[in-house]
């Protein structure tokens, strides 16, 4: 694992030697990352200790046609992006308007608190976060024109996307009969949440747009809430657990979710770069969308008690920038 790791994020940790580790407490088939020769074969370890740990709340068992009938409904959603998009609630409309805005230079302070002040609800949250562990800066934060100013340009547009995608991922005021969209989404906004953030950080380094990185993480993985909504749609009580139908549903997650940035009108760029994000010898953003992806999952297992401290040290394994964002990850708030 430590040599995987190290070469996923440039790290200089000392070798050690390797060590067994068990399976995960979630499932006996799916096995701790091992040492691997490159990201491309741990990735999948991974993801499969990630997908057992998000829908734990809600797993069985399906046999082979169940899986099948689900896989061809997810498949055909992603021919279809605007009945995908369907499934989960739209941003909203104040929210790009405010984006747009952000990019006039010529846009003044307070003409930005201007527009947010049009909606109260928009207001409260953004005080509220602007005064969170995520942007805290030091001093309470207790009108609008405080917010702008103390989070500046980027902070601020980094701010408005977190508060307008945390609803539409985080859908805990869902209908009653969503219950696996219930249970489940609370989870996966941790990730999305945690994974914005990675890629935001990794940009930079890699010559990526921080807020191009960011908007692009939130929306990476919203095609696996729409996965959700349909299994219980097609009357599914649980989530399937198979190998194979978890490799597939994740594939199919993120060809939707590209779909869904497209129909939400989100620049070209995301809906690329969410495509290719975690493939070799691809773009910078979709590289930083997929480093960015590994590492909040990586931090997620190891705050669940899935990768024990004992068996993967991951924060000793991360030196340089790669440890700091990983130690700022496990201090976000939800």
């Amino acid at each position: 694992m430590k040599q995987w790791l190290t070469r996923l994020f440039g790290g200089a940790a000392t070798a050690a030697p390797a060590q067994k580790t068990p399976s995960t407490s979630l499932s006996g088939t799916a096995p701790r990352p091992a040492a691997a020769a490159s990201p491309d074969a741990a990735a999948p370890h991974v993801d499969l200790a990630f997908y057992r740990w998000l829908t734990d709340p809600v797993r069985g068992d399906a046999d082979a046609r169940a899986e099948a009938g689900i896989l061809a409904e997810l498949a055909r959603l992603a021919r279809d992006p605007a009945a995908a998009g369907a499934l989960v609630p739209r941003v909203p409309a104040v929210v790009p308007q405010l984006l747009k805005s952000l990019r006039d230079d010529s846009m003044s302070s307070g003409e930005l608190a201007r527009q947010i002040a049009r909606d109260a609800v928009l207001v409260a949250e953004v005080i509220r976060e602007a005064n969170s562990a995520y942007f805290r800066s030091g001093r309470p934060v207790t009108t609008i024109d405080g917010a702008v100013m103390v989070l500046g340009e980027n902070g601020l547009r980094i701010l408005l996307a977190r508060v307008a995608f945390r609803p539409v991922i985080n859908m805990q005021g869902g209908r009653a009969t969503d219950r696996i969209v219930r249970l489940v989404a609370p989870r996966l906004w941790l990730h999305v949440d945690a994974c914005a953030l990675a890629a935001s950080l990794l940009a930079p380094e890699l010559g990526a747009d921080p807020f191009e990185a960011y908007l692009s993480g939130l929306v990476l993985n919203v095609g696996l809430l729409v996965a959700f909504r349909l299994i219980e749609q097609l009357g599914h009580p649980v989530v399937p657990q198979s190998d194979a139908f978890c490799a597939a549903l994740l594939v199919g997650a993120r060809e939707l979710s590209a779909g869904i940035a497209a129909h939400w009108e989100l620049p070209p760029f995301a809906a690329a770069a969410i495509v290719r994000a975690g493939r070799p010898g691809t773009q910078p953003l979709a590289e930083a969308l997929g480093r960015a992806d590994l590492l909040a999952k990586l931090r997620l297992l190891l705050d669940a008690g899935v990768f024990g401290a004992g068996d993967a040290p991951l924060p000793a394994l991360l030196a340089g920038p790669a440890q700091k964002y990983f130690e700022r990850l496990g201090n976000r708030d939800g």
